[in-house]
């Protein structure tokens, strides 16, 4: 028998499992999925919109997979940090698979970055989300206006959130606390900006037309903006998702200030902004009052370059979504440049040399690129290393019961049934304020709900 111990249960972990147990190279692969947290499928619960909830529906696809006899979860064990060491849970298991994201985001860089009311994006999507380590935020949405820096995926899902009706909002799985606050908002304009130009902006245009067709709000960009890119008046040579971007974008252009497709008596305004690079947070008694961008411009390289011309926009609120990188696994190796973990095929390496049984996927492993489904050929990559490696790997003896010893550690793991525990839990809480299952947004409750409080 080889034991495996997965560390993360998001996609790029349970694809991991899932391609260690459906091959016949290896008999008899045993698989503990380990998480931090007491509930399973990483940012497809944690990271994913929840008025996307066709992609939250993936959570079906991975539920199959942890429910393979082969499989188990083992959730609230910590790796790293406050938790077992990486050299200690190779003691448990023949091989350690470590599948932990890019847990940081990036930040801008500019003066003001640290007043109250600047966020990262991340930590907003975390709030609404109902990510137990989120549940102390308090987010400033008393002002009229918010300012999103960037022009991605999670940008577009920040600026949707802050400017959808509350009510469009209830019958998802938004915890309740979160759900008051986006109902008392005083937010009524958002700012989504880029400091580059819009043919080059990095959303898909799915999300970009979702923007679009709320009901609570009207979109608008600046011709003035518009005019700086050299392939907006013709996109006919840019790849294809940019070309339908800006085709979008035009069709907004050309409808002027918009037009609302609700009856809400007093809509939203969302702001497309280009060429915009922030210098500066301004603030004032201690927080946030607004942004001064300065003009860029197109240096003829593919970048852009400043031009000593700045514009302030006024806000109360401002959320940075430029991206974001991996943090140093305790007891890894890491390559700071990359921000990922060195490896060859998935194998991880210290001081060039692969070391046995370490292996990591997922973003910690190719850097934050790709879409959900990109971690299929890349958890595949890595659980061929592994297999290959097993004859070598099986010839060291561990324990019959690996979470037993993490017991014995003083470590309190959630099992599958203390999962759905939880899922149950957060159905009754649902049906308690006249809404479908909503999600449990603290550390206690979830622990308690579990049968571990």
């Amino acid at each position: 028998m080889l034991r495996v111990a997965v560390v993360g249960s998001g996609p790029s972990g349970v694809y991991t499992a899932q391609s260690l147990v459906e091959q016949t190279l290896v008999p008899d692969v045993r698989v503990d999925v380990l998480d931090r947290l007491p509930c399973p499928y990483g940012l497809v619960r944690y990271g994913v919109a929840p008025d996307h909830e066709k992609i939250k529906s993936l959570q079906n696809n991975l539920r199959t997979v942890l429910e393979h006899e082969r499989i188990g979860f083992v959730g609230n064990v910590p790796v790293g940090v406050d938790g077992v060491a990486p050299g200690r849970l190779l003691e448990l298991y023949h091989a350690v698979v470590y599948c932990v994201g890019a847990a940081r985001d990036r930040h801008l860089g500019v003066p003001g970055e640290d007043l109250a009311g600047s966020f990262s994006a991340t930590d907003f999507v975390a709030w609404y989300s109902a990510h137990p380590d989120a549940s102390a935020f308090g987010f400033g949405l008393e002002g009229r206006s918010a300012v999103v820096v960037g022009v991605g995926n999670v940008a577009v899902d920040v600026t949707r959130v802050l400017a959808r009706a509350p009510e469009d909002l209830r019958h998802t799985d938004v915890p309740q606390s979160a759900l008051g606050a986006l109902a008392a908002s005083g937010v009524r304009e958002v700012h989504m900006v880029g400091r580059r130009g819009p043919s080059q902006a990095r959303f898909t245009t799915k999300e970009l037309r979702e923007l679009g067709a709320l009901p609570s709000a009207r979109v608008g960009v600046e011709a003035a903006d518009l005019a700086l890119d050299p392939a907006y008046a013709d996109p006919s040579g840019l790849p294809a998702v940019n070309r339908r971007n800006v085709e979008v974008i035009r069709e907004w252009e050309l409808a002027g200030a918009g037009a609302v497709g609700g009856a809400y008596a007093v809509p939203r305004s969302i702001r497309l902004r280009f060429f915009l690079r922030p210098v500066e947070i301004l603030g004032e008694g201690g927080r946030v009052a607004g942004v001064r961008f300065e003009r860029t411009e197109p240096d003829g390289a593919g970048g852009v370059r400043g031009t000593g011309t700045y514009e302030e926009i006024e806000a109360g609120l401002v959320l940075r979504a430029v991206g974001y990188r991996g943090a140093p696994p305790e007891g890894l190796p890491f390559d700071p440049v990359r921000g990922t973990v060195p490896h060859a095929a998935g194998r991880v390496l210290r001081d060039g040399a692969p070391s046995r049984g370490e292996y990591v996927a997922g973003w910690i492993k190719r850097g934050p690129s790709g879409v959900i489904g990109t971690n299929r050929p890349c958890a595949k990559e890595t659980a061929g290393s592994l297999l290959q490696d097993a004859p070598l790997l099986a010839r060291r003896t561990v324990p019959d019961d690996p979470v037993a010893q993490l017991r014995a550690w003083g470590l309190r793991p959630v099992r599958w049934p203390g999962w759905l525990a939880i899922e149950e839990a957060e159905a009754v809480l649902g049906r308690t304020l006249g809404r479908g299952p909503v999600k449990i947004p603290d550390w206690p409750g979830l622990l308690a709900a579990a049968g571990e409080g």
